[in-house]
């Protein structure tokens, strides 16, 4: 599991962005790929990759403990 700081949610358009902590790559999110309620700016979460039709999308995205 990848972890990272979401940048941008909008929850009325369900995507935003999260940025790896290690990396500081950014990936787009989109609401169908949490595993929890809802995230937030700021929120830290940890996170998989999976290939979307223009890049690499965060999936399986769950706050970190």
């Amino acid at each position: 599991m990848k972890e990272g700081t979401v940048k941008f949610f909008n929850e009325s358009k369900g995507f935003g962005f999260i940025k790896e902590t290690a990396t500081g790559q950014e990936y787009f999110v989109h609401i169908s790929g949490l595993l929890v309620d809802a995230i937030h700016e700021n929120d830290e979460v940890t996170f998989e990759l999976k290939e979307g039709k223009k890049g690499l999308n965060a999936v399986n995205v769950r706050l970190a403990n």
